[in-house]
């Protein structure tokens, strides 16, 4: 359950839309759910987004299973979402997909052991100009190459071991 601070939030979103289009809240409501529970989207909290909203659970589950920026079980600290679309792949984000596979021993929707990194791909980020690319969080990682990959995972192990 959310906070009661968060339940103010969740009010004043859905007091945005007109009286009886509450649904059009869900997007907003699932980003925030996800970030107040661990970063994904278990079905009891998809359940409980639908609760708040008045709406059925497939509702809330169409719409977390179309978006790629739901995550539907629990990821890493750091979830590498390279672009796997045509621009990015012509540049060469297949390989950086293989290179980080390789270098951090995980599949594509896998976390490694320690909890530090997922590995997602994802459809266009809209950075087609910056191929291949990936998001890290709210940034953009672009003109990738395993020399730029390898400074990237260096640099969340840092930051992991400062925490």
């Amino acid at each position: 359950m959310f906070s009661e601070e968060k339940l103010n939030k969740v009010k004043e979103i859905i007091a945005r839309y007109p009286e009886g289009k509450q649904k059009s809240a869900l997007i907003p409501l699932l980003h925030l759910a996800q970030e107040e529970f661990g970063g994904w989207l278990s079905p009891e909290t998809m359940d409980y987004v639908g609760s708040l909203l008045q709406i059925t659970p497939i509702e809330v589950y169409e719409v977390a299973t179309f978006y790629s920026m739901f995550n539907l079980k629990p990821v890493g600290k750091y979830l590498f979402e390279v672009c796997q679309t045509g621009p990015c792949m012509l540049n060469g984000s297949d390989q950086i997909i293989d290179y980080i596979k390789q270098k951090l021993k995980i599949g594509v929707g896998e976390t490694t052991p320690d909890g530090l990194f997922t590995l997602k791909t994802v459809e266009c980020l809209g950075a087609c100009g910056y191929a291949p690319m990936m998001q890290l969080g709210k940034h953009f990682r672009e003109h990738l190459t395993p020399e730029k990959v390898d400074a990237i995972i260096a640099e969340c192990r840092s930051k992991a071991n400062a925490n």
